[in-house]
């Protein structure tokens, strides 16, 4: 069982920037490195939402509405995954959910990934 633990979340005023982190455990270190790894994002009401997808290769994808504002990147070393959001919106407002696949790409449909964190709090003020 792979184990997920997002971190960093809290409250910015929109235009800031905030970093949020995912330890990942479980698994070995290569066989880590080979998982696809993804953030979601989801508010009240809503479906879960592909924010940002990083392959085994490091491949990257990134949603429309945060395309040039966020950066996702990993470090299978420490077994780590990062989003970097800078130029945050209100509308970035949303519980941020780090997840893993066994498949190896940067998958953007949540029915890819079979790990899941519990999320992390994201609050953006106007």
């Amino acid at each position: 069982q792979v184990q997920l633990v997002e971190s960093g979340g809290g409250l910015v005023q929109a235009g800031g920037s905030l970093g949020l982190s995912c330890a990942a455990s479980g698994r070995t270190t290569s066989t880590l490195s080979s998982y696809g790894m993804a953030w979601f994002r989801q508010v009240p009401g809503k479906e879960r939402e592909f924010v940002a997808s990083i392959g085994w290769t490091h491949s990257t994808y990134y949603a429309d509405s945060v395309k040039g504002r966020f950066t996702i990147s990993r470090d299978n070393a420490q077994k780590m995954l990062w989003l970097q959001m800078n130029s945050l919106k209100p509308e970035d407002t949303a519980v941020y959910y780090c997840a893993a696949s066994p498949r190896g790409w940067a998958a953007t449909s949540s029915a890819q990934y079979d790990y899941w964190g519990r999320g992390t709090q994201v609050t953006v003020s106007s």
